[in-house]
């Protein structure tokens, strides 16, 4: 390992349903299964960085319960450093509802409940963990307060600011000139620049890199990557492999980016590992649990070479 990766963000309890599809409004609807996966955006995407081979800080903030408890072993079990992560006595650890659908796809309600308590203060506190990696990875599943505190914090010291903006908010931009790589979902994107789904990418991108300071990268799906920075656009194509559950897919995708661009690599090789180990992510169930490790990654992408 050579990267320092520090994650401010989130808990998620994720309560996973599986059904052959969403229930209509009023309907009872029959599922398949039910597993209690830890989750949450910031959560998942620690786990995917250090498991793609990064050591991995945490600042965020769980409940005095059962779920947070699960979170201190999960978190203690893949060797993330806890130092700086809190829990609130009051206020209960995140809940996030899955619905997986049997075609692999999902749709989430979250219930963010402690991540919400961690205060702009309770970074400041962490400001040794921030300015000390490589990269920080931040997501929009905290307040806006606190995410623009981090980002401003690492934008000071030098560290690299990876900003996921999920779930969609619009950005102040205070926090997107201290953002160095945005990585927004094709969705995000659009809504970004309130783009119709007939607007090419390609243009959809180049109207929001007129908003950001530094490179875009869009995820599309089974469509690849975009990666769009001052070096002009390029695709990086996805690979195809069978789909069972995209939970988290793009949470992987960005700690496996955040951990290659700590170790050195530039953003098309590194978006490569990500997209990687993106697709190893949605042949497995679970969010963090379907995170890659650093020798399968490099052997998916060995065989495609």
């Amino acid at each position: 390992m050579s990267g320092k990766v520090c994650v401010v963000g989130s808990f998620m309890a994720d309560l996973v349903v599986t059904a052959p599809r969403r229930p209509q409004p009023g309907e009872t609807l029959r599922g398949h299964d039910f597993a209690i996966y830890p989750g949450g955006k910031g959560y998942n995407q620690a786990v995917a960085s250090r498991r793609a081979g990064a050591a991995v800080s945490f600042v965020g903030m769980l409940g005095k319960d059962a779920f947070g408890d699960m979170f201190v072993a999960d978190l203690e079990a893949e060797g993330i450093d806890t130092t700086h992560v809190r829990r609130h006595a009051e206020v209960g650890t995140g809940v996030g509802l899955p619905v997986v659908e049997d075609d692999g796809q999902n749709s989430i309600i979250i219930i963010p409940r402690a991540n919400l308590e961690l205060t702009p203060a309770d970074v400041e506190d962490a400001e040794g963990a921030i300015a000390g990696a490589d990269v920080l990875l931040l997501q929009l599943e905290l307040t806006l307060e606190t995410t623009a505190a981090a980002a401003r914090i690492a934008r000071a010291a030098g560290t690299t600011v990876l900003l996921n903006p999920a779930p969609f908010a619009t950005l102040p931009a205070e926090i997107l000139k201290d953002v160095d790589v945005l990585v927004p979902n094709e969705g995000e994107a659009r809504a970004f620049v309130g783009a119709p789904d007939e607007t090419p990418i390609a243009d959809v991108a180049a109207l929001l890199r007129d908003t950001c300071h530094g490179a875009l990268v869009v995820t599309l799906g089974g469509d690849g990557v975009l990666v769009s920075d001052a070096a002009g656009d390029v695709v990086v194509r996805s690979h195809r492999v069978p789909v069972v559950d995209t939970v988290g897919a793009g949470d992987v995708f960005c700690g496996a980016l955040g951990s290659a661009l700590a170790e050195g690599l530039d953003l098309p090789a590194a978006v490569a590992w990500a997209n990687a180990a993106g697709a190893l992510a949605v042949g497995r169930r679970g969010g963090s649990t379907s995170a890659p490790f650093r020798e399968e990654i490099r052997a998916l992408l060995d065989s495609r070479s």
